[in-house]
């Protein structure tokens, strides 16, 4: 059964090669064919940035596994809005890193905050997870503040950034 994740507002979907892919060389035809229509303004900068990576780690895997990227939509509308996820498998530890972001014109709606909520509720129930960490930089006052909502504690602040972590509570 594909992955997908649904909260009230939002369902999070695998990115795959192909999508990241075309999203690099300004395509979005395969997202068009699962019905999935992107922001004007996505991708942003942020998200071209990352792309690559997201790629690089989708390698590692026959087919997306959950500890990579994901897409976030708009149940209603099927607006991709953004990503959300994790930088891998979990670590000796059983620790997954997260990341974020959505588009500036979707930003301050909450919607970061119930995708990483959904996604987080999807890792702590993956067998070997048992924390989750995250980092932002001093400036990001939006993460820090979802970050604290989400019950992530500051385990450090090194050289402009702060890194978070949260711990599973089974």
């Amino acid at each position: 059964m594909p992955l997908e994740i649904q909260t009230d507002r939002l369902k999070l979907l695998p990115f795959t090669i192909q999508i990241c892919e075309q999203a690099l060389s300004s395509s979005t035809s395969r997202l068009t064919d699962l019905g999935i229509m992107p922001t004007r303004d996505w991708p942003d900068m942020e998200t071209l940035d990352t792309l690559p990576r997201i790629i690089n780690n989708l390698k590692k895997v026959k087919s997306p596994t959950g500890f990579e990227s994901w897409m976030v939509i708009h149940k209603n509308t099927n607006i991709l809005m953004g990503d959300i996820g994790f930088k891998g498998a979990p670590n000796e530890y059983g620790e997954v890193d997260l990341g974020y972001g959505i588009v500036q014109t979707e930003t301050k709606k909450g919607y970061a905050k119930e995708a990483a909520l959904g996604l987080i509720e999807w890792a702590f129930r993956q067998e070997g997870v048992k924390a989750i960490t995250a980092n932002c930089s001093e400036e990001n006052l939006a993460s820090q503040k979802i970050l604290t909502f989400l019950n992530f504690n500051v385990v450090k602040e090194y050289e402009g950034m702060i890194y978070w972590k949260l711990l599973s509570t089974n």
